[in-house]
């Protein structure tokens, strides 16, 4: 890596985790040249529909701390 890429990196990484977590999702978005529009109106209808059944209350929405924690708990299990 050049010096400008070493400074860069070590500015981002001291970062607050939310702006850490902006830039890379836009620096990953600027690495897709190309999208299919079958399958960003395919994530869009995903989308609404996820959407919809939090609203109508048809699946609950789980805290991420809880996932992790299962995750955590199964990969122990695995090993």
């Amino acid at each position: 890596m050049t010096r400008d890429v070493v400074e860069v990196m070590q500015d981002a990484l001291a970062m607050p985790l939310e702006a850490r977590a902006a830039l890379a999702g836009s620096l990953l978005d600027s690495l897709e040249t190309e999208t299919d529009p079958g399958v960003e109106a395919a994530w869009r209808d995903e989308i609404q529909r996820r959407s919809a059944e939090l609203d109508s209350g048809a699946v609950a929405a789980v805290p991420w701390r809880e996932i992790e924690e299962q995750m955590q708990s199964a990969l122990k299990r695995a090993r």
